[in-house]
C-alpha cells in the first residue's frame, strides 16, 4: 500500500501544471518526522522578497527511510529535493502555492518538475546519479501571487 501511495504521489507530481496551486498532501499517511532540515541536509538557504527559502537535498534511500517506507525497486530518481518557505517577518510557514524546479545536470541536459505540497514543504524526486555540479533553479509563486526565483549549485561526488 505504501508503494502505491508513493507511485500515485509521483504521478500527480508529474501531471500538475505550473499555473495551478500545488496540491496539499498533508492528509497522506507518510511520516516526515525524519525528513528535512532536522537532519542537516540543507543545500541552500536564501531570502527572496520577504520569503526565506530552505532547500534540502537527500539521497532517496535516506528520504524513504526517514518516512519509514521502502525504496521502490524500479525507481530511477536518486535524490529527493524539497523546499520549505517561511515568511521572514512572522516566521510562519508558507505552504500554499506553485513551485517548479529545473535541475541542470553536469552534462548540460536538464530535468524540470513541479513540486507537490507535502506536510509543510514542497518536494519532488530527481536523478542526480552522475558525479559533478548540478545547477538548481527554482521558480515559485506562493499565495501572495508574487513570482520569485532562486538558484544555486549543488555538487555530487
Amino acid at each position: 500500500m505504501k508503494k502505491l501511495t508513493v507511485l500515485i504521489a509521483a504521478a500527480l507530481a508529474f501531471s500538475a501544471p505550473m499555473g495551478a496551486f500545488a496540491m496539499d498532501h498533508s492528509a497522506m499517511k507518510m511520516d516526515h518526522s525524519g525528513h528535512g532540515a532536522q537532519q542537516g541536509n540543507v543545500a541552500h538557504e536564501e531570502v527572496v522578497d520577504g520569503v526565506k527559502a530552505t532547500f534540502i537535498i537527500q539521497p532517496m534511500a535516506e528520504a524513504m527511510k526517514g518516512m519509514k517506507m521502502e525504496m521502490p525497486k524500479d525507481m530511477k530518481e536518486t535524490h529527493h529535493i524539497h523546499v520549505e518557505f517561511k515568511d521572514v517577518k512572522s516566521g510562519k510557514a508558507l505552504t500554499e502555492g506553485a513551485v517548479k524546479i529545473k535541475v541542470q545536470n553536469p552534462d548540460k541536459s536538464a530535468q524540470t518538475k513541479d513540486l507537490m505540497g507535502m506536510q509543510g514543504h514542497f518536494g519532488a524526486d530527481f536523478d542526480l546519479s552522475k558525479s559533478g555540479k548540478y545547477g538548481v533553479m527554482c521558480k515559485f509563486q506562493l499565495k501572495d501571487g508574487k513570482v520569485r526565483n532562486s538558484k544555486f549549485w549543488y555538487s555530487v561526488k
